[in-house]
């Protein structure tokens, strides 16, 4: 029975202990970092064995392709591409043409995934970072203005899914106040219930229809002084799910960063009890991913079919005219 989650692997294959652990616990699907891609044969491999596992074609197999200093695939096997504040930059030359460039760029991008058998890319990013925030979100964010985030965010998910990837709205409901880096440490949010609802969750709401969605690993003391978003049901389900409506499958961010405390399989039953639909862990530790299975129930056939018609819709719209997209797409940015 397939469990609720996604998990990473070591290296560029899969090692004789991970496959027998793989097909043992059937897990939802598989996240790639850079450290497990070097060359686009390789990666289509490791992808092609991790659908062999799981036996079907529609897996959701993930990866953080953002651009800028987010990006697993680099040159020279793929394009470098620009970080996400670039396109709200160039909202001063105009709205069409930044739309335009944003737009090419994530399908460009969405066409280098899925040539590599990649199906979900996490993306986009609707935080908006503040002055004195950490700099970990940055340059990964559109804008401070959460209008204009959420109308760039609606470009992304939309192109995304145009050349057959599936997006990831994230970190909901909002790391941009983070004065820590959630990696490293638990960041606490003081923020007021009427800021964050007439700032943060804006973009968040705009967007409440994508088909995933990643946590935030904040604390919001306005809103649960005692657990962070991932790990509270009353944000999950008062603030994610009711004031911001968002109805898609709701994953936790890595479970494996330091915000988070206790053992993975207190980390991982939290996570599920307080209404994630999906947890997510990255680094392939092999001990680390056990723990983690032992806390782990069987998912719905219902769950497991929905998601497959998310793949197999999205997959059938991916058809593009690569040469004339980078034609464009390099016209506008020449052009700045």
């Amino acid at each position: 029975m397939t469990r609720p989650v996604i998990f990473g692997c070591e290296g560029t294959g899969l090692s004789p202990n991970e496959v027998s652990f793989f097909r043992e616990v059937e897990p939802l699907g598989f996240i790639l970092f850079q450290r497990n891609c070097e060359t686009p044969e390789q990666i289509k491999a490791l992808t092609d064995s991790l659908k062999d596992l799981v036996a079907s074609e529609h897996v959701p197999i993930l990866i953080d392709q953002e651009g800028g200093r987010v990006a697993r695939l680099k040159p020279p096997h793929w394009s470098a591409y620009p970080p996400m504040q670039v396109f709200g930059d160039m909202i001063q030359n105009g709205y069409e043409k930044a739309s335009e460039a944003l737009k090419l760029n994530c399908m460009l991008i969405a066409d280098d995934l899925r040539k590599l058998g990649i199906t979900v890319n996490c993306l986009p990013v609707l935080d908006l970072p503040q002055n004195d925030a950490d700099p970990i979100i940055g340059d990964r964010a559109f804008s401070c203005d959460p209008h204009l985030t959420g109308a760039l965010g609606r470009i992304v998910v939309e192109s995304l899914m145009e050349g057959g990837i599936l997006p990831v709205i994230k970190h909901i409901p909002g790391h941009g106040r983070a004065l820590v880096d959630s990696h490293k440490a638990l960041p606490v949010v003081d923020a007021t219930v009427e800021d964050l609802g007439s700032h943060d969750f804006i973009p968040f709401r705009s967007l409440h229809d994508a088909p995933f969605g990643m946590t935030a690993h904040v604390t919001y003391t306005a809103l649960d002084a005692e657990k962070c978003a991932t790990q509270s049901a009353m944000i999950i389900q008062t603030i994610i799910r009711d004031k911001l409506g968002f109805k898609g499958f709701l994953m936790t961010d890595d479970l494996s960063m330091q915000a988070l405390s206790g053992s993975f399989a207190e980390r991982t039953r939290l996570s599920l009890e307080a209404g994630c639909d999906i947890a997510l862990h990255c680094n392939g530790n092999l001990l680390e991913m056990e723990q983690i299975a032992g806390a782990l129930k069987p998912i719905t056939n219902s769950m497991v079919e929905e998601i497959d018609e998310l793949l197999l819709l999205a997959a059938r719209r991916s058809k593009i005219d690569r040469a004339d997209m980078e034609k464009r797409y390099n016209t506008i940015m020449k052009a700045g």
